[in-house]
């Protein structure tokens, strides 16, 4: 007689992930050294060719059309380079920072778009300093790259609220909005590269995949949950330490 199956323990369910991460890594790693290569050199002749077209023609439809023909050729050199970022990110050069400056310094670079599209956005930072060891720059491309989400999510209107907390062993930034949500049967997997959350608005490219190995890299976690009709909240924690 066959013995009922054995339930999975939490411990080997960490070990199934773990181990499924690190074979993504590898696939992406793969990825990204052919298709820096073998990609990019075709699509900077295509961007290069539709500047010199577009510097000849002075029809404006043609001008249109080769416009487009640039945007998306330097678009998927973007994907390339985010390819790039996320299999073989730069080495971190840490330093004592302070996390309100870095959170600040994302707010100032992306107002401009939230005006433009009549989206909320602040930051709640202030009190004490919130000092870590920690990579500043790339720092700012995480938590970036989530509001930037964020935005994309909401489209026009809504908010997003960036805010810095800490305690005496961890540092925590969260980005949260208040657009459609993420369905719990997308949230697990919005941190995929190259993951479709188009229903969601979300997840769609590099954007929060870079966040997740920027922010692993540093040695922290980050989460997102969903409640259902309650918009999204990001948490990143970092150590302190």
């Amino acid at each position: 007689m066959l013995e009922p199956p054995q339930p999975i323990s939490d411990e080997l369910r960490r070990w199934f992930a773990d181990e499924l991460r690190r074979a993504k890594l590898d696939a992406m790693k793969e990825l990204a050294y052919g298709a820096s290569h073998e990609i990019n050199n075709p699509l900077a002749n295509i961007a290069l060719r539709a500047q010199t077209l577009l510097k000849r023609e002075d029809d404006p439809d043609k001008r249109k059309a080769f416009e487009a023909m640039h945007r998306a050729a330097m678009r998927a050199h973007e994907m390339i380079s985010d390819l790039m970022l996320f299999a073989r990110p730069p080495q971190l050069v840490k330093g004592s920072i302070d996390l309100r400056e870095v959170v600040r310094t994302v707010l100032e670079e992306l107002s401009p778009r939230a005006v433009a599209s009549e989206t909320a956005l602040s930051a709640q930072t202030a009190g004490e300093p919130v000092v870590i060891d920690a990579d500043a720059e790339q720092l700012a491309v995480a938590i970036r790259a989530v509001a930037e989400n964020s935005l994309d999510a909401l489209g026009r209107g809504g908010e997003v609220v960036l805010s810095v907390t800490s305690s005496s062993d961890a540092a925590t930034v969260r980005v949260v909005d208040n657009g459609p949500g993420v369905p719990a049967e997308i949230a697990p997997h919005v941190f995929d590269p190259f993951f479709s959350g188009r229903e969601a608005g979300r997840g769609l490219g590099f954007g929060l995949s870079k966040c997740w190995r920027i922010v692993t890299d540093h040695g922290g976690d980050v989460r997102l949950d969903s409640p259902p009709g309650a918009g999204v909240a990001v948490t990143i924690t970092l150590p302190r330490g």
